[in-house]
């Protein structure tokens, strides 16, 4: 039996569902979705279930209101239906809720319940079929982030120019990371492992929280929570390498290298997510090229001999000038702006002020 409160929210989505496809939605009526939206997890998924499932009633003639055959209506499109439009207005009251929980919205009208009803159906038709529930690409810029909240309670968190493809289904959840890094924190799903596919590698978990980054030929993988497992898609034969708290697993084309490292030390890994990085002894090409990952002005090193130099402590990811600045006081460096380009060559001893 569905949980009385779990029917209100569902109301509550569907309701702020309709809502939002208006022509008069405001910068208040976001403000207010948005506090709906982080009052609970649970809000989330209903919300997002909703929304997915509409995408899969959008091809029901009932709300095309007289669209062609096989044509699926554009937002706000369904509003001006007969059967729909005159019944919007007035179908969502505010109510102030006394005490800590807040604000709250009623649904009164029919709208909300028959697209309530038309979600439901198409949401049970997609789980019967295997079709997707949800399917998404989520981009972000070089520098930017973006945390991605997934309808089974899952999220990701996309690093610098980053590119991740969703699919959740009935049986699985189905992630592939194009390119960049994405941090994952998993609801717990015995029934449908989560898998994110990155440079022919899966890397599969059912509870947990890790990091994945993919690089030109290979990949790092890093666990703070659980335990993941990681195999080759290629060549499914081989072993797969099972991933505990505290694993730093790397890459590179058929060879697996695996590090078992306190947790406090696995975390410095995902201290791109405060915006800084933490080098413990790294090469400054390593260096040079992860501040390169976030800026568009980029640093180049012009003398190999430079690469060797040891670099330690914490940067942020978003001054890669002050890091530049900090390598000419502590190594025999020399610094050129070229353009977009900070060229970086050895100065010798005579020259260093």
């Amino acid at each position: 039996m569905t949980n009385p409160d779990s029917r209100q929210v569902e109301r509550e989505a569907a309701a702020w569902l309709a809502r939002r496809d208006r022509a008069d939605w405001s910068a208040q009526d976001q403000s207010a979705f948005d506090a709906w939206l982080a009052e609970a997890t649970g809000h989330r998924v209903a919300f997002l279930r909703l929304e997915s499932a509409w995408h899969e009633a959008g091809r029901l003639r009932a709300l095309g209101a007289g669209a062609a055959s096989g044509r699926i209506p554009a937002r706000r499109e369904w509003a001006h239906s007969p059967y729909f439009a005159s019944a919007v207005d007035g179908t969502i009251a505010e109510t102030r809720h006394r005490g800590a929980a807040g604000r709250r919205w009623r649904v009164t009208g029919g709208i909300a319940a028959a697209l309530l009803g038309m979600a439901v159906i198409a949401a049970g038709l997609a789980w019967w079929n295997g079709a997707g529930i949800e399917r998404g690409v989520w981009r972000t810029a070089l520098g930017a982030q973006q945390v991605v909240h997934l309808s089974d309670g899952s999220t990701a968190t996309l690093d610098s120019d980053t590119e991740l493809a969703v699919v959740l289904s009935r049986r699985e959840r189905d992630l592939e990371l194009v390119r960049g890094e994405a941090f994952f924190e998993v609801a717990r799903d015995p029934s449908r492992p989560f898998v994110v596919h990155a440079n022919g590698y899966r890397v599969t978990a059912v509870g947990t929280r890790f990091d994945v980054r993919r690089e030109t030929d290979g990949l790092r993988v890093v666990v703070t929570h659980g335990l993941v497992r990681l195999d080759s898609a290629r060549e499914p034969a081989r072993t797969a390498a099972m991933l505990p708290a505290g694993s730093i697993a790397t890459v590179a084309g058929t060879e697996v290298r695996v590090q078992h490292v306190p947790l406090e030390l696995a975390q410095e890994y995902l201290s791109w997510r405060e915006g800084y990085v933490v080098f413990h002894g790294t090469p400054l090409a390593d260096a040079v090229a992860e501040f390169n990952r976030y800026n568009v002005r980029q640093i180049v090193i012009a003398d190999p001999s430079l690469d060797t130099l040891r670099v330690g402590g914490n940067f942020r990811l978003d001054n890669g000038a002050a890091f530049v600045r900090l390598m000419q006081q502590v190594f025999p460096v020399r610094a050129e702006q070229r353009g977009d380009r900070i060229v970086l060559s050895r100065r010798s001893a005579e020259r260093r002020d």
